[in-house]
């Protein structure tokens, strides 16, 4: 994972999280009984930095209100240390601009200070900034000022951080003995500051070091040999990076020995909630498994990546904070600032327009000139940042929107696999019956990796020229899919009937057809009453072929029919037997007929059942 564990360039904090979390709690209990103002304020700040891998919200929290202290104490240091705190918040959440501006607002802040040491750590956040979102150049540039002054300086720990992270993001940058003297300088420093951290970075530099200068042998056993390090001493964050090195370089030569690494980081990252190391250890091991064919293990692993999106939308909800809000608030603070600064200069110039002369007049008309321009860029800047949040607010609907598609299709095929799976413990069935559920297990898993591998490349606007045509054998397709159903509806003692026409071959995209048949024979099933017949039936035309889905169920209201269709549509209710309606398989379904130039409808009548029509044209359809 080389975009260098971003939480941990900031600083290294020299006790495991079970202690950085009591440290946490001591300095909350300390807040009370300080009374000098300004060290009030720095431990809100050390308070802020110590929350960043715990909760960003904290980290927000302690941040703002240790910025607002400053401002009314006008204590340029504790401002400083918390705007950069507030670049680290959204750094954390992964936006980028803004990050940039906060820690560029830190570093003229601490260059109006002369604090060398923070001007140092602020150019190396800056670069490191600039190295995720892929502008090297200017990463470059900031990693060379911030090195230059870290060599200048007394209090030279940061230089050892500034000396890792730009060796690790551009190890090809130096020259073997540049880089050789660098990591020494590095290792130096750890000595003398004591720091065991430190050093054992400083030894994942020297075994990277060693696999790059063709010595991988010895560079990979420095590299385990730190991994143990880092294990034993419960630094679980930095051995993260290691595992995956090791995993990285094994992959190629000893594969189930470079796996077991990634399990090993994924373990990790599961137990103690990394989880953007946990969602890129489970991509890469999904990707080696399909690689491997090994559909089963990779299906695992899909899930997982699943729910750690679900979970992060959770997350982000529960939280109830909008950090862009919060970003356009704090333009307003910053504006009202100024605001109030301007003010009272023009109190002093209103005075002085009693004494001055009508040269003084002239110099307020101008100035008030000046003001008018102020407020106005200042007025479109909060209406661009207002457009920005309203544009983040349609993303974060669209991806709820995404989880829930991707929840209502991978419910038939994972019910299918369960009902057959059930049907499999029991011992009277033959070898042939068993031999036909395992197949068709296989199918429906088949179909779920398909469907998500889909759905990561899918925005649900479906098109002709993403279908994966292919000829079908209409009666052997009606029959596996009624195979697949017949468990749902034995649930309510249903019976599915397919009422076989003359043969028909047709041409089209086996998946996204079967999801057609799937929602409207699930309807059909989810809407009538026990016992009752669903029929199922073919039939052809001059123009192409039809396929329909017939009940006798609660059938569908005149003032339903106009939005049956619509995505998440109003017009739904709950199933005869209270099965929750989702609003969506409708919509889905007619994206996809009319991907395929066919159309879809119904007839019905409330209480009497219903007929869903889907119709394909000659141009995706041929006969035998």
């Amino acid at each position: 994972m080389k975009v260098i564990a971003i939480f941990i360039l900031f600083t290294f904090i020299p006790f495991p999280a079970s202690a950085q979390v009591e440290k946490i709690r001591k300095f909350q209990k300390d807040l009370p009984s300080i009374k000098d103002s300004t060290q009030y304020i720095d431990q809100l700040n050390r308070i802020s930095l110590l929350f960043y891998e715990q909760n960003a919200d904290s980290t927000l929290f302690y941040a703002l209100e240790a910025r607002e202290m400053s401002y009314r104490h006008q204590y340029p240091k504790g401002l400083a240390d918390a705007t950069n705190n507030l670049g680290i918040v959204y750094d954390i959440k992964g936006n980028i601009q803004l990050a940039l501006r906060y820690y560029n607002d830190a570093y003229n802040q601490y260059t109006a200070q002369k604090d060398s040491s923070n001007i140092v750590q602020t150019l190396m956040n800056i670069a490191t900034v600039y190295f995720v979102s892929g502008k090297g150049e200017k990463s470059v540039t900031n990693f060379d000022k911030a090195l230059r002054l870290g060599n200048q300086i007394s209090h030279d720990s940061i230089t050892a951080l500034v000396i890792y992270n730009y060796i690790l993001s551009y190890p090809g940058k130096f020259t073997d003995k540049m880089k050789a003297g660098l990591i020494e300088k590095a290792d130096r420093i750890s000595d003398k500051y004591h720091d065991v951290r430190l050093k054992l970075a400083v030894q994942q530099l020297r075994a990277n070091d060693l696999i790059a200068g063709n010595k991988p042998k010895q560079g990979i056993e420095l590299l385990e040999k730190t991994l143990g390090q880092t294990l034993d001493r419960q630094l679980y964050y930095l051995s993260m990076d290691i595992l995956m090195d090791l995993g990285d370089h094994y992959l190629v030569r000893d594969q189930e020995k470079g796996i077991d690494y990634y399990k090993k980081a994924l373990a990790i990252a599961e137990e103690k909630n990394y989880r953007m190391y946990a969602k890129d250890v489970n991509k890469k091991l999904y990707e080696i498994y399909l690689d491997k064919h090994d559909d089963r293990t990779a299906f695992i692993y899909s899930q997982k990546l699943l729910r750690l999106f679900e979970r992060q939308i959770e997350i982000d909800r529960i939280s109830g904070i909008d950090y862009i809000e919060y970003a356009v608030k704090d333009q307003e603070l910053i504006s009202a600032h100024l605001k109030a600064e301007y003010d009272a200069r023009k109190l002093w110039l209103a005075i002085a327009v009693c004494i001055l002369t009508l040269l003084s007049i002239v110099f307020l008309w101008r100035n008030w000139k000046l003001s008018s321009k102020t407020n106005s860029i200042l007025t479109l800047q909060y209406q661009q940042l207002k457009s920005t949040s309203a544009a983040l607010e349609v993303s974060n609907h669209n991806y709820a929107k995404l989880i829930k598609m991707v929840a209502h299709d991978l419910r038939n095929p994972i019910g299918a696999v369960s009902s057959l799976s059930t049907l499999l413990r029991d011992e009277s069935l033959s070898s042939e019956e068993r031999q036909e559920f395992v197949e068709l297990i296989q199918e429906s898993s088949n179909s779920c990796l398909r469907l998500i591998s889909d759905l990561l490349k899918t925005d649900f606007s479906f098109n002709e020229a993403e279908l994966k045509k292919e000829k079908i054998d209409l009666s052997a397709f009606l029959r596996q899919a009624l195979t697949l159903l017949n468990f749902r509806a034995g649930d309510k003692n249903q019976k599915l009937v397919l009422h076989d026409t003359k043969p028909a071959t047709v041409t089209a995209d086996r998946d996204k057809l079967l999801r057609v048949l799937n929602n409207l024979i699930v309807n059909a099933i989810k809407f009538s009453p026990e016992g009752e017949t669903i029929q199922i039936s073919t039939s052809r035309s001059k123009e192409g072929v039809t396929i329909s889905v017939k009940d006798r169920g609660l059938g569908i209201p005149k003032s339903y029919a106009e939005k049956l269709f619509d995505p998440f549509t109003s017009s739904k209710r709950e199933g005869t037997a209270g099965e929750q309606p989702f609003g969506l398989g409708l919509y889905i379904s007619k994206q996809i007929v009319e991907a395929h130039r066919g159309k879809i409808w119904f007839e019905s009548e409330e209480g009497k059942g219903s007929v869903f029509n889907v119709f394909l044209p000659n141009d995706n359809s041929v006969n035998s």
